[in-house]
């Protein structure tokens, strides 16, 4: 007798092999690819099918490949394989499309962000190029790599920037845009790019720049720098933004440096007695203030002329050049008091000598004072005529009444002292002496006629 295990092996054996079912996709491994990425399933392995056998379960196993050749007569396992296979190779070749799709999509998104980035370096980039042919478009300009470029008309027509050079090399900047078959490029935004790069470097340097005066408007000026700048009248680099354009300078700051390196070095070289070269800068009541070049100098009214002067506008005016001497000079304090008639001969020295005690001589009355007048015999010497001498014969009430401003007169030099700067003159001794005249005409026991004009006592006899 068979055993019961026997008998079910025989009993499987005797029994032939049911037809071929599609093994579901999850019961094989994917283990080998094709070209075009489609995987081929990979039947069980002997062991598997005996396990199947062995357990006794009513399933049946896969046929083993003598099995699948005895059965490949009748032509059914074969297509069911093949129709698995295809389904399962187009599974895989639309998940392998839409991976492929996912892919391009993040590439194109990477290569647009890069062409981005590209073109905006391109565009703040700057190349240097050379000047080839002029056209009614603009500069034609060679880019390299049989490439030109154009600089638009409108950036030299509509602006005061000149045209460069036939053949010679400039920088430009890359616009982005084409057009008749050139690349556009800018000159301008070279050069203000570069105009901003040297007045930002002399707003860090603290450096000074030279600009011109293009408008007057409320407040200061508007001065060229390269780009328009404001000046405040009030007032180097003193404010600089560059993102909204807006630069302030400062001329008074340049100023102030300019005079204090002049004043530094005129002081060293500065003395009492030395005759030095200015410009009356202005004119007050007392004086007048000389720039000397750097520092200014006092010059006193009593220091303008040797005769009477009334107001320093009469003697110097604004802007005025002339020479002066220096009479004193404190360094320390940095004062300088300036003489402008010293440099003419003082009238005073040999005076006694042109004008000695009882001589007569011409003069202008040049003031009219209650104790007298003073008369002027030359420009620098004064005489006072006293109320006293003005007259013989007449009781003066005022020396208005007897003389006026600008009137010549003849005077005697009563007294002069040219150290005190001092002359006494006298009006009356310029006439005859009535007294001298009464008695050479009545000498003493001639017999006259008289009329009496007034009695008095004298007292008892």
């Amino acid at each position: 007798m068979f055993s019961d295990h026997d008998n079910l092996s025989n009993a499987a054996a005797a029994v032939p092999a049911p037809e071929a079912e599609p093994t579901p996709t999850g019961t094989h491994t994917e283990t080998n690819s094709s070209v075009d990425g489609a995987t081929e399933p990979t039947a069980p392995a002997p062991s598997e099918q005996a396990e199947v056998v062995n357990s006794g379960q009513e399933t049946h196993a896969a046929p083993a490949p003598e099995q699948a050749n005895a059965s490949s007569d009748k032509g059914e396992a074969p297509a069911a394989a093949e129709a698995n296979s295809e389904a399962h190779a187009t599974d895989a070749d639309a998940a392998a499309a839409a991976e492929e799709a996912a892919g391009s999509e993040e590439m194109s998104k990477l290569m647009e962000q890069y062409d981005e980035k590209q073109e905006a370096a391109a565009a703040n980039e700057i190349i240097e190029v050379k000047v080839v042919a002029y056209t009614e478009h603009g500069v034609v300009v060679d880019l390299g790599g049989k490439t030109e470029g154009l600089i638009p008309a409108a950036e030299f027509s509509e602006t005061e920037i000149p045209r460069p050079d036939p053949d010679s090399t400039i920088e430009v900047q890359p616009t982005g845009e084409h057009k008749d078959g050139y690349a556009i490029v800018s000159y301008q935004k070279v050069l203000r790019r570069r105009t901003w790069e040297k007045i930002d470097a002399a707003f860090k340097a603290k450096e000074t720049i030279t600009g011109k005066v293009v408008d007057r408007i409320k407040g200061g000026l508007v001065v060229d720098i390269g780009v328009r700048a404001f000046l405040p009248g009030s007032q180097r680099v003193t404010k600089l933004n560059r993102r909204r354009g807006n630069v302030v300078v400062s001329r008074r700051a340049l100023l102030e440096e300019e005079l204090h390196a002049k004043r530094a070095a005129l002081m060293e070289t500065l003395s009492e007695g030395q005759i030095v070269h200015g410009h009356v800068k202005n004119v007050t009541e007392y004086g007048a203030f000389v720039d000397l070049g750097g520092i200014d100098g006092l010059l006193h009214l009593t220091d303008m002329s040797w005769g009477r002067v009334k107001h320093p506008s009469d003697v110097v005016k604004p802007e005025q050049e002339l020479d002066v001497i220096i009479l004193k000079f404190d360094k320390e304090k940095q004062r300088v008091s300036l003489g402008l008639k010293q440099l003419t001969p003082d009238p005073w020295v040999g005076a006694a000598e042109k004008y000695p005690a009882g001589g007569k001589v011409k003069g202008k009355i040049v003031g009219v004072v209650d104790y007298g007048v003073f008369v002027e015999l030359e420009q620098g010497i004064e005489g006072l005529v006293h109320v006293s001498e003005m007259s013989w014969n007449k009781k003066v009430q005022h020396p208005s009444k007897l003389a006026k401003v600008g009137e010549e007169v003849d005077v005697v030099v009563l007294d002069i002292k040219p150290s005190d700067r001092r002359v006494s003159l006298g009006m009356k001794q310029a006439q005859p002496d009535p007294w001298l005249l009464i008695a050479e005409k009545y000498p003493v026991g001639t017999v006259v006629t008289g009329k009496v004009r007034n009695i008095a006592e004298f007292g008892n006899r």
